[in-house]
């Protein structure tokens, strides 16, 4: 089987963002930055990547979209959110961790993410520096966000974190980013990161 042909076998199973399975509708303005932001913290716990989304859209539904939504609801509304999307194992610290976040977000960049990519001036590391600011955000969380914002951060691409590249090992496929993002062509490289972090995680 080709490269090309893999590949276009991986994307049919999973060729979706992380972001769009959570209902973020990713774009450059404050509310779904933030969201993602979320959504990347939850996942980067050691818990099921479905259970991290379905914890995210949980948050969601109770109206935890914005920071002054979550850094406003009291902790116990947090925890509950979390455990309807069956997010219990962290819920507790979690909850914690989700409102020292939005509170840093609306101190330190008026609630906008946006303000943290310009500080950053197109450095990826700075960005993931600025990221780890935020309770619960370690270096896995950086890359997760990282790896989904760069459809609209398009300096950050291709971002090919650690967990991608093993996915691309497991599948056969180049781990040479540059040789990834010219066998994938046009498409997005949020899509591409996803579908081979999906690949190492894919069991089956």
């Amino acid at each position: 089987m080709s490269a090309r042909t893999t590949l276009d076998s991986l994307l049919d199973r999973h060729g979706s963002t992380f972001a769009a399975e959570a209902g973020i509708r990713l774009r450059d303005t404050p509310q779904p930055l933030y969201q993602l932001l979320v959504l990347s913290h939850l996942l980067s716990a050691r818990i099921r990547a479905q259970v991290a989304v379905a914890a995210a859209r949980a948050l969601f539904s109770h109206g935890l979209r914005t920071p002054r939504r979550m850094a406003d609801a009291t902790w116990q509304e947090r925890v509950d959110a979390l455990g309807e999307g069956g997010y219990r194992r962290y819920d507790e610290r979690t909850a914690t961790q989700l409102g020292d976040g939005a509170l840093l977000l609306l101190d330190a960049f008026g609630g906008d993410l946006r303000r943290l990519r310009r500080e950053a001036d197109g450095d990826t590391e700075s960005m993931r520096a600025g990221l780890r600011r935020f309770p619960g955000i370690g270096p896995a969380g950086a890359d997760i966000f990282l790896r989904e914002v760069q459809t609209v951060w398009p300096e950050t691409a291709p971002y090919l974190d650690a967990k991608a590249l093993q996915g691309a090992e497991r599948l056969g496929l180049p781990t040479a980013p540059d040789r990834l993002s010219r066998l994938a062509k046009d498409l997005d490289p949020a899509v591409l990161a996803a579908a081979l972090v999906r690949g190492a995680l894919d069991k089956g």
